[in-house]
């Protein structure tokens, strides 16, 4: 799910550069807040967070900041579709952090550290033109839900209101678990496939793609908002980074299937069916029929398998997406036990 509102557009951690940052903000951790401040935050992330769970749509708007009232669309759809993720969890909340960038002179990229009492542990948040202003960033999860479903919320302090409060700025509603199993498993998973391959334990042969991809599956699931890095997420891409041969070392990736030579454009994790899926984009050859296009579509998934065998007993699946002048369209979704 995405983070909505136009004020707080998300940012990969370590994969887009920045421009530079403002540093006149601050960030204060839960542990260190005011009592006052902790126990408004709780209860505000407590009464959204419920609403989240159930549907509320009624209490969400009404707790919406004016300044994103255009924004509404797209939130609520988030919550709608993060609704299955969620389904039989109890709220708990995670985290707290509270954002003062009050004393910003115009809207500004803005990061912000947050560090603990003895400065041991830093969690850094980089905020894309963030308007000056005082925020807080609420993270909690569902709970006990089968599909692990974390929730994301920035609030932001409205002074304007009788009273002043704080508001919902943006949300996002994310999965934290592919069929049973959380990030943390998917991180021992890419640790473990490295392993194999370096050992030559690993039948067969796999590139390390599997690894890769399980670690891109584990960085998905352990946070449900993507402007958050932490030492151990600074850790997970650090062991990412370090693997040869990965996808990233592939791309255009030419394979042959009889006479014919399919190009991949890329491969990337997609959890749209709420599974441990890759996106296989390829160049189409511009067929139309839809019987063609699934015949085409089924033979790249093929083709890929047999150059990355590794990947079928480590993923739910793949998705096919066309590219024909410059537009990707979705093709197919397909098991593994589905393609030949």
């Amino acid at each position: 799910m995405r983070l909505c509102g136009r004020v707080f557009s998300v940012l990969a951690i370590g994969l887009l550069a920045l421009p530079p940052l403002s540093h006149a903000a601050s960030c204060t951790t839960q542990a260190e807040m005011a009592a006052q401040d902790r126990n408004a935050l709780t209860a505000m992330g407590g009464r959204l967070g419920m609403a989240i769970l159930g549907q509320d749509y009624t209490t969400l708007q009404a707790a919406l900041l004016p300044a994103e009232t255009a924004e509404w669309v797209g939130i609520r759809e988030a919550v709608e579709l993060g609704a299955p993720l969620v389904k039989g969890g109890q709220l708990q909340l995670r985290n707290l952090y509270l954002l003062d960038a009050s004393t910003l002179a115009a809207p500004a990229d803005t990061q912000f550290f947050c560090s603990n009492a003895s400065g041991s542990l830093t969690v850094t948040m980089n905020m894309r033109s963030l308007p000056p202003g005082r925020y807080a960033v609420v993270l909690a999860d569902a709970g006990g839900a089968p599909l692990g479903g974390q929730i994301g919320l920035v609030l932001a302090w409205d002074s304007t209101g009788a009273p002043a409060a704080w508001k919902l700025a943006g949300l996002t509603v994310r999965q934290g678990s592919f069929d049973g199993h959380d990030g943390v498993w998917f991180w021992s998973r890419a640790r473990d496939l490295l392993r194999q391959e370096q050992t030559g334990e690993a039948q067969p042969a796999t590139n390390n793609w599997p690894a890769w991809f399980s670690y891109e599956a584990a960085r998905y699931l352990l946070v449900p908002v993507d402007f958050l890095s932490s030492p151990n997420m600074e850790k997970l891409g650090q062991e990412q980074a370090q693997i040869k041969n990965s996808p990233l070392d592939a791309f255009p990736y030419s394979l042959r299937d009889g006479d014919r030579t399919w190009k991949i454009d890329g491969v990337r994790l997609d959890a749209s069916l709420r599974q441990a899926d890759l996106a296989v984009v390829y160049d189409s050859t511009g067929v139309t029929d839809p019987a063609a296009i699934r015949t085409e579509s089924t033979a790249v998934l093929s083709a890929l398998l047999k150059a990355q065998p590794g990947l079928r007993a480590n993923f739910h699946g793949l998705w096919a997406v066309a590219v024909r002048d410059g537009k990707q369209t979705p093709v197919i979704e397909l098991p593994m036990a589905q393609i030949p």
